[in-house]
């Protein structure tokens, strides 16, 4: 045969090999489902009272999340505290080896685009009967047989089916990967909200012994009184009876505490008899004077449950292309082994030992009483649910922020009355003292003073603390600022989330 002929007969047979390997992928290419994404989160812009005394935090979309955004609160044990959580939470840690796990799973599926080579030797004794001719050309009933050989398997992807599970392979590594994002993002708001709560729960403390030490100095000088007989034995009881009363609000108050120093040592990754270091107190933690505002286009993009989510949602998308490639035929191509065998090792790998197999076949499923037909539709059902699955949780991202929103413009009308109503309470017990003082009031209008200022300064405690709430609850309904990381770890952050059909 001619040389051009010999290449006129190797290029169709070369096209036609690339054709094969090259192949399509069956079932559908994944892409994002349609959202009809709203151009605000409520209803009305959230309105801007005015804030006589009480320091606003201006909502501004040009302002993007920290990744670090719990540092906007401005305390160092607080920063520590969530470093340190951080790097000793057993969940974080959980999270991140079903990450590796993943990693894992998707570098073995994709070595399903490789061939398998291996390697075996088997050297065997054995006993023939005399009756029966010996294969042995001396004519020994016993001998010993060495076989090595090399085999050598592939089946190429000719309908997609190794990419479409590589696919839903890389999807899950993305789902993991968020997952892992968004347990940080939960726990370091739990660090945050523990701290505001441990802090609350410090001033309400000090609010109600500030109480208890007026009450005490009130009793005391109704005995003495008393005794000169210028105040009768019901007011004084009266008054034991109200210092009794706010003395009983404290040890709930120090359960309370103590519960949640636990908590603080628990998400630090410790047990709770050894604590943590870090005492938070209502006065050093600031409201950030900015708070970030992202576009709700953005929100898809930034959420780390959204992407989890979307990830989930390619993976069922890719489960589509496996079940659709499983009705086609099944091509093996490259089967085959070569080896050598002998009865002395001596004798191996010589050229009247050796043996060589080439083989190749084609598998169509015909009959299987209708499973792969259904394993398709279920397929595709578990599609639709995820596509469900997925906009219920962008509704509930929205949800997160309209909620966050409407609950900083709350905390400020809520904190102005409770600062009015702290000074009227006062002013209020300051008056009535002073009259029970010159006998021109009864001790039942000392004794509602007295109540009216212990819940006024536990309102004001309670509502500057619930805006701080609110204010961490906002940067975690934005998504925790993880995509602002630096750039090495937002490249390891993002490897595994770029939602394309695989390929080796």
């Amino acid at each position: 045969m001619t040389t051009m002929k010999k290449a006129r007969l190797a290029t169709p047979v070369a096209a036609g090999i690339a054709l094969l390997l090259a192949g399509c992928a069956v079932g559908p290419d994944y892409a994002r489902p349609p959202l009809n994404l709203p151009a605000q989160y409520t209803a009305a812009p959230p309105a801007a009272p005015e804030a006589e005394g009480v320091p606003l935090a201006h909502l501004s979309p040009e302002l993007d999340v920290p990744t670090q955004w719990w540092q906007a609160f401005r305390s160092e044990p607080l920063n520590a505290l969530v470093t340190q959580s951080l790097a000793g939470n057993p969940t974080i840690e959980a999270a991140e080896a079903a990450l590796r796990a993943a990693q894992e799973n998707e570098a073995a599926d994709r070595a399903a685009f490789w061939p398998a080579v291996a390697l075996g030797y088997s050297p065997t004794r054995q006993r023939v009967a005399s009756a029966v001719a010996s294969p042995v050309s001396s004519n020994a009933n016993l001998y010993t047989l060495h076989t090595a050989q090399v085999t050598v398997s592939y089946t190429p992807d000719v309908f997609g089916a190794t990419r479409r599970q590589v696919e839903g392979a890389q999807a899950q590594t993305g789902l993991q990967r968020f997952q892992s994002v968004a347990a940080k993002l939960t726990l370091s708001s739990n660090v945050v909200t523990a701290a505001i709560t441990e802090a609350s729960l410090r001033a309400q403390q000090r609010a109600t012994l500030a109480i208890i030490a007026e009450q005490k100095e009130v009793l005391q000088a109704y005995r003495k009184q008393q005794a000169l007989g210028q105040a009768a034995p019901a007011d004084v009881d009266a008054q034991e009876a109200s210092l009794a009363a706010t003395e009983a609000t404290l040890p709930p108050l120090d359960r309370q505490l103590a519960q949640q120093r636990n908590l603080l040592a628990v998400l630090a990754g410790r047990y709770p008899s050894e604590g943590v270091a870090a005492h938070f107190d209502l006065d050093a933690l600031q409201l950030p004077t900015e708070l970030p505002l992202t576009l709700p286009s953005m929100l898809v993009e930034h959420r780390p449950d959204v992407r989890a989510a979307e990830a989930q949602l390619q993976a069922a998308s890719a489960a589509i292309g496996v079940a659709v490639a499983a009705r086609l035929p099944n091509v093996a191509l490259g089967v085959g082994s070569y080896g050598s065998s002998a009865y002395t090792l001596s004798e191996l790998f010589k050229s009247s030992s050796l043996f060589w197999t080439v083989a190749a076949g084609v598998t169509q499923p015909l009959f299987d009483g209708g499973a792969l037909k259904h394993r398709e539709a279920a397929a595709r059902a578990s599609f639709e649910q995820a596509a469900a699955q997925y906009r219920a949780t962008v509704l509930a991202a929205f949800q997160d922020v309209a909620n966050a929103l409407q609950a900083i413009d709350a905390d400020t009308r809520a904190l102005q009355a409770a600062l009015k109503a702290e000074r009227t309470a006062s002013q209020s017990l300051a008056r009535t003292q002073a009259q029970v003082r010159l006998g021109d009031a009864s001790t039942l209008s000392l004794r509602i003073a007295q109540q009216a200022r212990q819940q006024a300064l536990l309102g004001l405690v309670q509502a500057r603390a619930l805006r701080l709430t609110d204010a961490a609850a906002l940067f975690q309904a934005l998504g925790g600022g993880w995509w602002n990381a630096p750039p090495a770890q937002l490249a390891a952050a993002s490897s595994s989330s770029s939602f394309s059909s695989a390929s080796p």
